[in-house]
C-alpha cells in the first residue's frame, strides 16, 4: 500500500537480464577475459606501444607479500584530459585545467586460484599518510605528512600514489595500471554502449550528467558522465555514493561484455584491446602477453565471482585545515577487510548475534537493544514528511545523538515525491539489508521500503506519528560500555566486525 500523500510512480519495465574511473577494472577485466583468437604479431605491436612507469619505490619500506600466487593491481583513473577532443571535453563540462591528480583508485585482488576477485574502491578524499618522497615538480625531498590521497599523485606521481594506498592498507601492489579519459570512452563505444538503471533522476550540473528513472543505453561520454559524477542533489553522500554507482557500471560492463560474445570473437575483441592498450599506462613489468596469458587462467570467473567491498568509514565529512572535508577510515574495522585481502581470504558473512544469556536484574535500566551492526556504521539521510516545520532537524538531531553518522541537514519529503505521511518510512537499497536492521529498530513502527540502487545511505522520511529514537547498540557491546577503539598500528581486534560487501550478479540491472 503506498504511503499517504505519497505521489505514486510507474516504475519502467524491467529489461531483460544479462565503472571513467572504477571501470577500469572494466577495462582489465576485458583484458584478462581474454581466451584466444589474438594474434602475436598484434600482441607484439600493441606490447610496444604500452606506456610504462616504475611506480614501486626502492627507498620505500613495503607491505610483506601476502598469500603465494595471489594478484593485487591498484587501478587508478586520472584527471588527465590530453588527447580528447574539444567536443568530447565540453560534453564532459570538463573544458578547464586538470588537477593532475587521480579521479578514481580502486584495488583488484585476483585470488590464487583464479577464481575469484574483489574490489576495493578507495574514496578520492580519504585522509592517509602521505610518505616520504621527491616532489615530482620540484625534485625536492618533502617528508612524510598527512593529506587527500589522491593528492599522493600530484605530489609524487604512481611512486607516491602506491606508496600511499600500501602505507594505509598494508597491502603489497603487485601492478599498476592508469587510465585516462580517452581510455574509458573508447572501450565502451567500442562494446556498442552499455544499459544503466536508476530508480530515481539523476542530474549533476558539473558532469553533464541528466539521466531519467529507469533504464537508460549509455555511450562512452555518458557512461563517464556517470561514473564521475558525485553532485547529485539526490545523493548527498558524494564521493561514497559515487563508488557504489561506478561498482554497479563495472558490473554492466562485465556483463556487457559476456553477454553480446565480445570476447569470443577475435575482431570485436581486437577492437577492444586496441582502445584499452592504446591508451593506458602501466608498471615495468606487465606486459600484454601475461595479460592474456592471466586471461586463460580467468576465463571462468564471472560476475558472480566478483565481490564489491566498502572501506569502512568513522567519518564522511572529517574536517582537516589546509584540506577541507576529508574522509575518515574506521581503522580497526578497515584492518579486517585489508588483512582478510592480504591473506587471500573471503570476506566471510559475519556471524547473527547470539541471544543474551541472562536477562538484567529488575532493578537495572534496560539496556540500548541488540542489534547485529553497530549504528557508527549506518549513514542515514533525514527527510521531512510532514508539514511540520523543524521536525527533520529534530529527527537528525535525535538520530546523531544515538550515534547515526549523518550524511547532511534534513531535508524536505517533497524532494522525494513524498508529503503528508503519518508512518515513518525507511528506504533502503536491499544491498544494505543488515544495516537498514538498526535503523528500523531505533524507529520502531517504521515502515520498511526496498529501493534498488540506492546506495549505502539509508533514508529516513519522517511521518507525523513520530514518537522518538530507541538506543540501539551493536550485540557485543549492547550490555556493556563500548570498549576504546583500537589506534593505528594497534593489533587486530578480538572480534570481526562485519564487511558490508556483494557480488557482481547482484549489483547488475534487473
Amino acid at each position: 500500500m503506498a504511503a499517504r500523500g505519497r505521489t505514486t510512480r510507474t516504475p519502467p519495465p524491467a529489461p531483460p537480464r544479462r565503472r571513467w574511473g572504477l571501470a577500469l577494472t572494466g577495462f582489465l577485466a576485458v583484458a584478462i577475459l581474454v581466451t584466444s583468437g589474438i594474434g602475436w604479431a598484434w600482441v607484439k605491436y600493441m606490447d610496444g606501444k604500452l606506456h610504462r612507469v616504475n611506480p614501486f619505490s626502492s627507498s620505500q619500506s613495503r607491505p610483506d607479500t601476502g598469500a603465494a600466487d595471489d594478484l593485487n593491481f591498484l587501478i587508478v583513473g586520472t584527471d588527465s584530459r590530453e588527447g580528447v577532443p574539444r567536443k568530447t571535453l565540453n560534453q564532459l563540462h570538463a573544458g578547464g585545467e586538470s588537477c593532475d591528480c587521480t579521479d578514481t583508485m580502486m584495488i583488484v585482488h585476483l585470488s590464487a586460484k583464479r577464481d575469484k576477485a574483489t574490489v576495493v574502491s578507495i574514496p578520492r578524499d580519504s585522509y592517509v599518510a602521505l610518505p616520504a618522497h621527491k616532489d615530482k615538480n620540484t625534485g625536492k625531498d618533502m617528508p612524510e605528512t598527512r593529506g587527500k590521497i589522491n593528492a599522493a599523485y600530484t605530489r609524487g606521481g604512481p611512486a607516491l600514489t602506491v606508496a600511499a594506498v600500501e602505507r594505509a592498507t598494508n597491502i603489497r601492489i603487485d601492478h599498476y595500471i592508469e587510465v585516462n579519459f580517452l581510455a574509458f570512452v573508447g572501450v565502451v563505444d567500442k562494446l556498442g554502449g552499455v544499459e544503466m538503471c536508476s530508480p530515481i533522476p539523476l542530474k549533476d550540473p558539473k558532469s553533464g550528467l541528466d539521466l531519467p528513472a529507469g533504464t537508460s543505453h549509455l555511450d562512452g561520454v555518458r557512461s563517464l558522465q556517470y561514473v564521475r559524477s558525485r553532485y547529485l542533489p539526490s545523493d548527498p553522500t558524494g564521493d561514497i555514493g559515487r563508488t557504489e554507482r561506478q561498482q554497479k557500471f563495472m558490473s554492466q560492463i562485465l556483463a556487457r561484455a559476456t553477454s553480446t560474445g565480445t570476447l569470443a570473437n577475435p575482431v570485436k575483441l581486437q577492437g577492444v584491446l586496441d582502445a584499452v592498450f592504446s591508451s593506458i599506462t602501466v608498471d615495468e613489468g606487465l606486459s600484454v602477453k601475461g595479460l592474456l596469458d592471466l586471461g586463460t587462467k580467468l576465463k571462468g570467473l564471472s560476475n558472480s565471482g566478483v565481490t564489491y567491498a566498502q572501506i569502512p568509514l568513522a567519518s564522511m565529512d572529517h574536517q582537516v585545515g589546509g584540506w577541507g572535508s576529508t574522509v575518515l577510515w574506521d581503522d580497526a574495522k578497515a584492518r579486517v577487510l585489508f588483512d582478510a585481502i592480504r591473506d587471500d581470504r573471503d570476506l566471510a558473512e559475519p556471524s547473527k548475534p547470539a541471544s543474551p544469556s541472562a536477562s538484567p536484574a529488575a532493578s537495572e535500566p534496560p539496556g540500548p537493544a541488540a542489534v547485529e551492526v553497530a549504528p557508527s556504521e549506518v549513514f542515514v539521510q533525514v527527510y521531512n514528511g510532514t508539514a511540520t516545520t523543524g521536525l527533520g532537524a529534530r529527527v537528525h538531531a535525535d538520530l546523531s545523538a544515538a550515534g547515526f553518522p549523518m550524511n547532511a541537514a534534513a531535508r524536505d519529503g517533497s524532494t522525494l515525491g513524498i508529503s503528508g505521511i503519518e508512518q515513518t518510512l525507511i528506504r533502503y537499497d536491499p544491498r544494505w539489508n543488515r544495516s537498514v536492521q538498526t535503523v528500523a529498530a531505533a524507529l520502531p513502527g517504521s515502515r520498511l521500503e526496498p529501493v534498488e540502487g540506492l546506495g549505502r545511505t539509508i533514508e529516513v522520511v519522517v511521518g507525523s506519528s513520530y514518537a522518538g529514537v530507541t538506543p540501539v547498540a551493536a550485540a557485543a557491546t549492547a550490555s556493556q560500555p563500548p570498549a576504546p577503539t583500537p589506534g593505528a598500528g594497534s593489533g587486530a581486534p578480538s572480534a570481526s566486525p562485519p564487511i558490508e560487501t556483494t557480488t557482481g550478479d547482484k549489483v547488475v540491472c534487473d
